[in-house]
């Protein structure tokens, strides 16, 4: 994701919530320019929620920043007050078990969220020899993953809240499907409110669609991205062409 948070809240018709960052800040940090988003990277998140002061209002738009990998409600803190770690990072939900996951059931039912992006990347072959692939809009405007999120507070209601989200995935469908067996879940602009609303129950039938798989592009891109020290440009850049392999006679 490159885009502002402002500018894209904008395109989201959201209030934009994302605190500013220092200019300085590392692409970890978020929500700056970020090329090889990491598990644990403060995300942009589009939620669709309430005033807190009015319990009655409508629900609007909200852009948030939130933690990319969803902590559970019974995550143990540390001494610093941060989530323990153990087990792994849920940055991932399966559109086909997410219902029933102890994990992700409450979540599913009430927090589903939005995450914009420009696109994101995917490896082809065996290990050892993978091949990465960009998957973009190639119309420029960001795509919509489904995704659930959550607050975690570590048991004490006065602790700062930690807002964190994990991206569903399902299938992989057309082309797509020629680099991985899944992707993420996208939701076309038509069904975002459906999807965001806190009072609808849960759509299966979104679960099961592709929403915008008539707008991802895919490109070759460089293993530069194989490295999560490297952040920049270059790593969306099309891959320099292979040499031929010369003829044998």
């Amino acid at each position: 994701m490159t885009t502002d948070p402002a500018l894209l809240a904008r395109r989201l018709d959201a209030v934009n919530e994302v605190p500013p960052q220092p200019e300085d800040a590392p692409a970890a940090a978020g929500p700056g320019p970020n090329y090889n988003v990491a598990p644990t990277t403060g995300i942009c998140t589009l939620v669709s929620r309430r005033d807190r002061d009015d319990p009655d209002s409508e629900p609007i738009r909200r852009l948030r920043l939130m933690r990319w990998g969803l902590v559970t409600s019974w995550t143990k803190p540390r001494a610093d007050g941060t989530p323990a770690a153990g087990g792994p990072l849920l940055i991932n939900a399966r559109a086909e078990t997410l219902a029933d996951s102890p994990a992700f059931r409450t979540s599913a039912a009430h927090k589903r969220c939005l995450i914009p992006m420009d696109g994101w990347y995917e490896w082809r072959g065996e290990k050892g020899a993978k091949t990465p692939f960009y998957l973009y809009a190639d119309d420029g405007q960001p795509l919509l993953m489904a995704g659930l999120w959550s607050v975690w507070r570590g048991g004490e209601p006065a602790r700062p809240a930690l807002l964190s989200t994990t991206i569903i995935t399902t299938d992989s469908a057309g082309p797509l499907a020629g680099i991985h067996d899944r992707m993420p879940l996208s939701i076309s602009a038509a069904d975002a409110d459906r999807w965001l609303d806190p009072d609808a129950p849960l759509d299966p039938g979104l679960l099961r669609g592709h929403g915008d798989l008539d707008r991802i592009a895919i490109r070759e891109v460089s293993t530069l991205v194989n490295s999560a020290r490297n952040n920049g440009p270059e790593l969306i850049a099309p891959a320099e062409p292979k040499p031929e392999q010369a003829e044998l006679f």
